[in-house]
């Protein structure tokens, strides 16, 4: 017997050294609108989502980044295409690490944060 859920992947955490420079950042990057929720045990600014406390959201936390991309990639949908999320990556502190990879669903970039954190830039196929 094996367990199949809807949603394998709950939510994603991403460590980061200054929480306010990492919320200018995926905001410049992805134009979220991000603030720091002090509800729980530790502060945290969560990624946009329609229900925040349901399958598949993510935050970000005062943490220790893994840096250089060895952590895990967490993938982030794009606000409008990818080039220019890319482009934005670089204008706000990160770097792209690839160039723009088809897939079936869509096309994605590989990246890292200022803090050194993998992320995927993700753009849904049309």
């Amino acid at each position: 017997m094996s367990f199949n859920p809807p949603t394998a992947v709950i939510w994603t955490e991403i460590p980061v050294n200054d929480m306010d420079a990492a919320i200018a950042f995926y905001g410049a990057v992805f134009d979220y609108d991000m603030t720091i929720d002090n509800t729980g045990p530790n502060p945290i600014a969560f990624f946009p989502n329609k229900d925040t406390m349901n399958d598949g959201c993510g935050h970000i936390y005062p943490g220790k980044p893994a840096g250089n991309g060895q952590g895990p990639t967490v993938h982030l949908a794009v606000p409008d295409n990818l080039e220019s999320t890319m482009e934005r990556v670089g204008d706000a502190g990160g770097t792209v690490l690839s160039p723009a990879i088809t897939i079936p669903p869509g096309r994605f970039a590989y990246a890292l944060d200022p803090d050194g954190n993998s992320i995927g830039l993700f753009e849904k196929a049309s």
